[in-house]
């Protein structure tokens, strides 16, 4: 076979180009990214990339229909607990939309406000607590993401997991699917680790 043809690579390497290019293009996305002193792409700090992710949830999710009161409804991200993320958020949604729907950040308080929100992002400050919350919100529509030990075992979504240094996916499909939600195969080829695969 030719080693210039197309079907030189094998499957392996396919998949992981597949998964370098869809992140170089959420990377691309962040506000100031590639901005740095003389054209260097200056280091994203934690919460940057976790901003960036977010960001990018509301692309590649699909919600169920009633999950919006009007074509026009924005996509809520809520924050429950600590917010590390500064103004890192903020500035990656500005200006921001997807299907004609823009993104509007809240920070959650109340349990009432729970189910306002379309992606639930609950901090690790919140992890004495992370059974009940997820039990609340599972039927929901709310995409639930974390960033602590055992979110995916206790119902959780998506979560944010530290692998070598760099921030990592780990998505739970049977979470989803009690949710009514539809994540985006360009997505789960981003994720480390994806359970509940049918």
């Amino acid at each position: 076979m030719d080693k210039f043809s197309p079907d030189w690579m094998n499957s392996k390497a396919k998949h992981l180009l597949a998964k370098l290019a869809v992140l170089l293009v959420l990377v691309a996305l962040l506000p100031g990214a590639g901005r740095g002193i003389g054209g260097e792409s200056p280091a994203l700090t934690e919460y940057q990339v976790k901003a960036l992710f977010l960001l990018n949830f509301a692309k590649y999710v699909d919600w169920p229909a009633e999950a919006f009161a009007e074509d026009t409804t924005p996509i809520t991200i809520g924050l429950l607990g600590e917010n590390k993320f500064g103004d890192d958020l903020t500035r990656a949604v500005a200006g921001k939309s997807f299907g004609g729907r823009s993104i509007v950040i809240r920070q959650i308080v109340r349990e009432e406000d729970w189910g306002k929100c379309h992606i639930l992002f609950i901090s690790a400050s919140e992890k004495q607590h992370l059974a009940e919350i997820l039990v609340k919100v599972k039927t929901m529509p709310i995409l639930t993401v974390g960033e602590s030990e055992q979110f995916i075992q206790r119902g959780g979504i998506i979560n944010f997991m530290k692998k070598e240094g760099k921030v990592r996916l780990e998505i739970e499909l049977l979470a989803a699917r009690q949710a009514r939600l539809q994540i985006s195969s360009k997505l789960l080829g981003v994720a480390d680790l994806v359970h509940g695969k049918q």
